[in-house]
């Protein structure tokens, strides 16, 4: 799963914060660069205060990899990543990796945008993506990464002239979403009403946090968003207009990257529910372009299930760590 590398065993840490449940990875690298998994401890995002106060329940958790023994680390987190001082989008936290070094000695660390993680994973768990509409995978083209959780997340695979690819994270999810027709439009300003802001973002429709909006614009029940998924059914209007809206979702990024060479689905939201992305819905909508829908029934789309793939993507990127650290 990695290029050769040098150099004994070394023990990297991955971790892959979500705003519902934050995962954590103990990986090893051998010699020749291949990553193997350890363990995995997954905790519940929001029962810790802070970044540092999660961290410091490991133990507890009976996580087996010391963080002062990680050669690297590498914090996949939601929202735009610039600097070592990060603060996350959805939680009200903040990472700061010098504070890190100097609390729990990860001297070597980096933090990414958890979509870009989400794609360096895809590229190893990609093989074991179940088919959601036909189409080969073209690793020659670009391809694109989407996937619904907390909010909506989007990365793009951007191959290199000289061999290799070139993984990009993007904020799309903030952009406005487009509505059409009279229920749409409406719904679209109860949700402005909803969450007192002046559009409708992406990530606040095709989202966990969209599923119960949209659930309780249609039916009028207040249920959490793991309760409506385990409800969804074929003929659910529920089901039908959040498809469609991923399938728009999903249809906009394509065009908008020209990501002729594939999408990689992933995100709890799918992964938990694959109904969004199998229902009729979701291939109208994606197929629905006045100009491009000939290009669009040529691209494949693939589920990402594996709700690790974060955690895998962090890891390949803590193995790239190493390596420049050599």
């Amino acid at each position: 799963m990695g290029e050769p590398g040098t150099g004994a065993i070394r023990q990297v840490l991955a971790v892959d914060i979500g705003g519902t449940s934050s995962r954590f990875g103990h990986f090893t690298v051998d010699a020749d660069g291949c990553l193997g998994l350890v363990s995995t401890v997954w905790l519940p995002t929001r029962q810790a205060g802070s970044f540092e106060a999660l961290l410091a329940q490991l133990p507890g958790a009976g996580f087996c990899l010391d963080l002062r023994e990680a050669d690297a680390a590498v914090f996949a987190v939601p929202g735009a990543v610039v600097g070592r001082r990060v603060h996350f989008a959805n939680i009200g936290w903040t990472l700061d990796l010098d504070r890190l070094a100097e609390v729990f000695g990860l001297s070597r660390s980096a933090c990414v945008n958890d979509f870009l993680a989400q794609a360096h994973g895809c590229l190893l768990l990609g093989e074991a993506a179940e088919p959601v509409l036909p189409g080969a995978m073209d690793a020659g083209l670009v391809r694109a990464v989407v996937g619904a959780g907390t909010g909506l997340g989007h990365a793009a695979l951007v191959p290199l002239a000289g061999g290799g690819v070139l993984a990009l994270p993007s904020e799309a999810g903030q952009a406005a979403f487009s509505f059409t027709g009279a229920e749409e439009t409406a719904y679209g300003d109860y949700l402005c009403r909803q969450t007192g802001e002046g559009y409708a973002r992406a990530d606040s429709v095709v989202s966990g946090s969209g599923l119960v909006h949209l659930h309780r614009f249609l039916t009028g029940e207040e249920r959490a968003a793991a309760d409506i998924g385990a409800g969804l059914t074929p003929d659910s209007p529920t089901t039908a207009l959040f498809a469609r809206f991923y399938g728009r979702a999903v249809r906009q990024y394509v065009l908008g990257l020209v990501a002729a060479g594939g999408v990689y689905v992933s995100g709890g939201v799918a992964a938990k529910n694959p109904l969004v992305v199998s229902h009729p819905e979701f291939a109208r909508e994606f197929y629905d372009s006045p100009t491009y829908g000939h290009l669009l029934r040529t691209v494949a789309v693939r589920l990402v299930r594996d709700e690790r793939a974060g955690l895998f993507g962090a890891a390949r990127l803590a193995r790239d760590l190493l390596t420049e650290h050599s």
